[in-house]
């Protein structure tokens, strides 16, 4: 069995392989550069142990593990560009160190990779694979899709934020485990199980994302802290607050949401302060615990021994208790 630290430096070993040194060298090098900043590589992490549970031999699943990483790191290429971030992984994002017309096509290209790299899984489960991967990438979009229009909306509800982030982050968590058990040989309802506990796990991920933003260290999580309360993104904390505040913090809420980025400063104080006086942290934190116990449970019911599953539950505990 195969240590998450292993898996890590495994997949960033077989990153360094690809020959990125060729031309146009201005569409190739911002990916390049962007597969150069580490990261936790975390679903082709999921992709290796979920293979590893049923399978000693995880060669062939590492070129659809890689097209999963080469994927997620495209999304954030164009989720960046979206959001306008100055900062990916405590480094100038590609649109801002180039841009935005050699984000797209940088971007395009990935994706393109990406398939091209899940084309290479075993021709058993090659289909249903290649079917997954795609639905999931529709649905990632679908969750893209969702996240801007809640930035035009007054009012989202929080059972309407948690699908969005299903869709935007949780499905290719879970897709990637599904994907790594199809590979090893696993047994149709342990591969399902397997992608359930990756939902719930992505759930938990964003949650924890969205609760760093605030009460993060900056230089641990890579970005500036307070980076969605200053252009107003509905996060699960926000909308929370939206949801309970009442009078005075009410008022202050709607007045900090009107100013803009130029008191940037004083209205992340403001409305973390509202956040505290309404306990908002305190309930993201049970949500994060709610969806991580569900992940755990899930990852209790695959019929492999305990021992077998100790680095996946390992890291789904680690992922609730990271400060990145």
């Amino acid at each position: 069995m195969f240590s998450h630290e292993e898996i890590i430096q495994l997949i960033n070993k077989e990153l360094q392989h690809f020959n990125w040194n060729k031309n146009p060298y201005g569409l190739y090098e911002p990916i390049e550069y962007v597969l150069s900043l580490g990261g936790k590589r975390l679903r082709p992490t999921l992709l290796l142990l979920s293979c590893n549970l049923f399978s000693e031999n995880i060669s062939e699943a590492i070129p659809p593990a890689l097209g999963i990483e080469i994927f997620h790191s495209f999304t954030l290429l164009h989720d960046d560009l979206m959001d306008k971030a100055d900062l990916r992984r405590g480094h100038v994002t590609v649109h801002k160190k180039w841009n935005e017309n050699i984000t797209i096509l940088s971007g395009d290209v990935m994706q393109t990779i990406a398939f091209q790299l899940m084309t290479k899984a075993p021709s058993a489960c090659l289909k249903k694979c290649l079917d997954l991967f795609s639905q999931t990438a529709i649905e990632v979009c679908e969750g893209q899709q969702y996240d801007m229009e809640f930035e035009k909306r007054q009012e989202v509800l929080p059972e309407e934020y948690l699908e969005m982030i299903r869709l935007k982050t949780a499905v290719l968590l879970g897709a990637s485990m599904k994907i790594g058990a199809w590979i090893g040989g696993a047994a149709e309802e342990d591969a399902q199980t397997l992608y359930e506990a990756g939902i719930n796990m992505g759930i938990a991920f964003q949650l924890k994302d969205d609760l760093l933003d605030v009460y993060g260290n900056s230089a641990e999580f890579g970005k500036k802290i307070g980076g969605d309360i200053l252009c107003n993104k509905k996060t699960f904390l926000l909308i929370q607050a939206l949801n309970l505040a009442r009078g005075k913090e009410e008022k202050i809420l709607k007045k900090w949401l009107q100013v803009d980025e130029n008191r940037g400063e004083e209205k992340v104080k403001a409305i973390t302060d509202v956040y505290n006086q309404l306990g908002i942290k305190e309930i993201c934190e049970n949500e994060i615990q709610f969806f991580s116990d569900k992940a755990l449970e899930k990852l209790h019911q695959i019929s492999v021994p305990k021992n077998k599953k100790s680095e996946l539950l390992r890291l789904t505990r680690q992922l609730v208790l990271r400060n990145e």
